[in-house]
């Protein structure tokens, strides 16, 4: 992360195209994984639901335990990668702005919530459910955000 020792990105014509295209694969990723989610897992609350607990009547399995371990193992590196990533890159282009640091914190909660209330709603309770699917879209929604505004500070701003 050497983008963030330098003082001025003007001054190093190496690290804009570098900046460029890791922004690029991060709303890539956001956008894949939304995709990847309602075809496989679902984005939505009824869908979520089916995927975790099945349906006898549709003959519909749950998902076995050790899958889903897997899963929400996999959910925390991916998602610890993309918001420590994109979240150093859009403070480091958005420094002078009083509420980049609430919008990297409503990132994190968001994504944190999103992994525990699937936790929750799997081991505890499905309740938890439409706090997954709202945190769930909040993530998505605020990490691109970020992905779009440091793109576009990155390439169209005059203070960087």
């Amino acid at each position: 992360m050497r983008f963030t020792l330098i003082k001025d990105l003007k001054q190093d014509n190496a690290m804009k195209p570098i900046l460029s295209g890791l922004l690029l694969f991060i709303i890539i990723y956001i956008i894949s994984d939304v995709m990847v989610k309602q075809s496989s897992f679902g984005i939505f609350a009824h869908e979520v639901q089916l995927t975790l607990f099945g349906n006898a009547d549709e003959f519909l399995e749950p998902i076995s335990k050790s899958s889903f371990l897997e899963f929400i193992h996999m959910e925390i590196f991916f998602l610890m990668m993309i918001l420590l990533t994109l979240s150093a890159v859009f403070a480091r282009l958005s420094n002078k702005q009083p509420y980049s640091i609430l919008i990297i914190n409503i990132a994190m909660i968001s994504a944190l919530t999103s992994l525990i209330t699937l936790g929750l709603t799997y081991f505890v309770n499905d309740s938890f459910i439409n706090i997954y699917v709202g945190s769930f879209f909040t993530w998505h929604i605020v990490t691109s955000y970020m992905a779009l505004y440091s793109l576009w500070k990155l390439h169209y701003a005059k203070s960087v």
